[in-house]
């Protein structure tokens, strides 16, 4: 899987901040780390998370629910998921009001790895 480097989504981060406001600043780099790195988990020798849009759908949860950045998380969390789809060559089609609900969801705890894998599978 295609994915970003820490630097770069800290770059990415300040980018998301600067354009639709919020602070900028990082909580907790370990929780930034853990979040990009959740998809590689294996057990046994086996992934945890074997397909892209799973890798993609944990990720995006961990990013949103570890509030690793002082603001934007779910911003952030949200924007990556689309990044790593369209790095991946993966087309979805949505609307920003399905974004938002997205996002809400996901921090509000209504929304799991498995509802973001049954999204995105319905928007391919």
């Amino acid at each position: 899987m295609k994915t970003l480097t820490i630097d770069q989504l800290i770059m990415f981060h300040k980018k998301i901040t600067n354009a639709s406001g919020g602070s900028h600043g990082i909580k907790d780099l370990g929780l930034i780390e853990s979040a990009l790195n959740r998809c590689n988990a294996t057990f046994d020798g086996d992934d945890l998370y074997p397909t892209v849009i799973e890798k993609i759908s944990v990720t995006t949860v961990s990013l949103v629910k570890n509030h690793g950045f002082v603001d934007g998380n779910k911003r952030v969390g949200v924007s990556v998921m689309l990044i790593l789809l369209s790095l991946n060559g993966i087309d979805i089609k949505y609307t920003q009001d399905e974004l938002i609900e997205l996002g809400l969801g996901l921090a509000s705890g209504k929304l799991n790895e498995e509802n973001i894998l049954g999204w995105i599978k319905e928007r391919i």
